[in-house]
Order: structure tokens, then sequence, then C-alpha cells
């Protein structure tokens, strides 16, 4: 089966046994995870989403991307400013969907 899914603000092709980096979820390690946010189930689509369907899911880890560099600059105007970020995810594997 497969189905696309929402959570932190995007969408997300999955199936089972598949593995997805998200936006941070709070749940531990070896947690199960329940999206209910589901807006397609094998080519049949909600409005928005699909009603009584669900996708389990199970943490595997928590972690943070590459880190970006952020410079801002204006020209003649002796104005520089370095930053950087680091973007935590969680990495989840599909279990079921239903």
């Amino acid at each position: 089966m497969k189905a696309i899914i929402e959570t932190g603000g995007k969408q997300y092709y999955v199936e089972e046994g598949s593995i997805i980096y998200v936006e941070k979820i709070d749940a531990n390690v070896g947690d199960t995870v329940k999206f209910d946010k589901v807006l397609m189930v094998n080519g049949v689509s909600g409005r928005p989403y699909v009603s009584g369907a669900n996708v389990l899911g199970e943490v595997i880890k928590h972690g943070k991307q590459k880190k970006i560099t952020i410079f801002k600059y204006k020209p003649k105007k002796k104005y520089r400013k370095k930053q950087g970020h680091r973007q935590p995810y969680t990495k989840i594997e599909i279990k079921s969907i239903k």
C-alpha cells in the first residue's frame, strides 16, 4: 500500500517499510507514531484528508542535519553578518498503512 501523509507542514509519499526524515517529533526512540493527516491511500484522495485512514511508524533516531551558513552583507556599508543553522530531524520507519 502507498499513501501521502502530512506532517511538519510537508507532505511525504510513503509505503510500508520505507524510511523518511521528518521535522522533529516529540517521541522517544522506539515509540510508535500515528499520522492522522492522510491525503491519499492507494490512489483514493480525500478532501482534504481520507477519513478513517492512518499511518503507523516507528521512531528510529533523532539528529541534526548538516550545517548551513547564512551570510548577509550590504555593499559599501561595512555590514557583514555570518550565521549558521542545523535543522533537527526525526528518522521514522513506516510500519503499516490502514
